[in-house]
């Protein structure tokens, strides 16, 4: 998930200001995930979790072999073609692992979360790492070669393993997305889905290429700079789960949001390495919280949600959030490449807004008599 803003610099982009053909590689990523879910839905009722998480490591490592072949000057659509299946390897790995995980997340949806949270992570920390040491090392091939090489050696993995079987789930049709959308929760929980996501994903995006152009600072670095980002998420994370039973859920949910926000603020309007640095170890720490607590906090009271699914009307929430980044490519061209972090700056004050209207819903809807 972390490869198309770890790739950016290989191709090319932290040089020039064609911001918009950057942002395409996000909607074709976005497109791909989305389009792995009704496959998975397909293929599962005739495979076994196992194999569907083989089919995800196949297409993502067919999409990075692809790509090793899509390097600039070849035409921008391939390289759409290569992030398409690399993000519907991405999806099905996401729905693979999440039904595979589903026994312990019926039983502690925060922790579970939180847990895929850590490892996720870390493998987006990884992936950082690999592209900033081969960036000056490597040519774009090579280092797509050998990132398509981790892909391929995991389905062997999944090949040879044997995983219990998933809790069933009913899909939630389509027509029940109009009775959904009567009540304010489900519409109000989607929205928060949407804000949130995007906002992690504009960042993890985005940051290579806004620090080499804000800041001024050399791609590698910028790279590195970007692992440090998910590395504070993945820490984040794990102190989070370390701190839920010590610490009251609200105050942290707070204190996580006001870290994000200030976080963004000064990336927004940095220029310097000290000020990127505090920024985004902010930005880090303040996103590794929210998800999980307001999944801890009120998921239960969407039992259509599962973060290995996309169903219903929160489908579109999750979708939405995964296509802010190409939106942010037109803004960094129409308006400059700092938008790319205003932008998220924005979405957490609206983070807020919509978890106190919860909150709210939540009270008016325990205190409304039955009918």
């Amino acid at each position: 998930m972390a490869f198309p803003g770890a790739i950016l610099p290989s191709w090319g982009h932290h040089l020039d200001f064609n911001f918009v053909e950057a942002g395409r590689y996000f909607l074709f990523t976005a497109i791909g995930l989305v389009s792995s879910f009704p496959l998975a839905r397909l293929v599962f009722p005739r495979f076994d979790v196992r194999r569907l998480l083989i089919a995800g490591c196949v297409a993502a490592a067919l999409g990075m072999l692809g790509l090793s072949f899509a390097a600039p000057p070849v035409a921008w659509y391939w390289r759409a073609a290569g992030v398409f299946a690399v993000g519907l390897g991405a999806g099905m790995l996401n729905s693979g692992a999440f039904q595979a995980l589903s026994p312990i997340y019926e039983r502690d949806p925060a922790a579970t979360v939180n847990m895929a949270g850590a490892l996720f992570g870390f493998g987006c920390f990884v992936m950082a790492m690999l592209a900033s040491g081969a960036i000056f090392v490597y040519t774009p091939r090579s280092t797509l070669l050998l990132l398509a090489v981790i892909p391929a050696f995991a389905a062997g993995l999944y090949w040879r393993a044997q995983l219990p079987d998933p809790v069933q789930h009913t899909p939630h049709p389509v027509s029940g997305v109009w009775e959904e959308l009567r009540s304010p929760g489900p519409v109000l929980f989607s929205l928060l889905l949407f804000l949130q996501f995007g906002n992690e994903w504009s960042v993890a995006g985005w940051l290579a290429v806004f620090l080499v152009h804000r800041v001024g600072i050399s791609a590698e670095s910028a790279l590195e700079m970007l692992a440090v980002f998910w590395l504070a998420l993945t820490l984040g994370r794990i102190a989070a789960q370390a701190l839920l039973p010590r610490v009251r859920h609200t105050a942290m949910l707070l204190a996580s949001a006001m870290a994000a926000l200030f976080g963004t603020l000064i990336l927004a309007f940095t220029n310097n390495r000290s000020g990127a640095w505090a920024g985004l170890l902010l930005v880090g720490l303040g996103f590794a919280a929210i998800y999980p607590l307001v999944v801890e906090r009120i998921g239960h009271r969407f039992p259509d949600y599962h973060p290995g699914y996309y169903n219903g009307l929160l489908s579109f929430g999750i979708t939405g959030g995964l296509v802010v980044p190409w939106a942010l490519g037109y803004m960094a061209k129409w308006w400059g490449v700092q938008t790319v972090m205003v932008a998220p700056f924005i979405g957490t004050i609206l983070v807020l807004v919509v978890i106190l209207l919860l909150w709210l819903e939540a009270r008016l809807s325990s205190a409304s008599p039955p009918r």
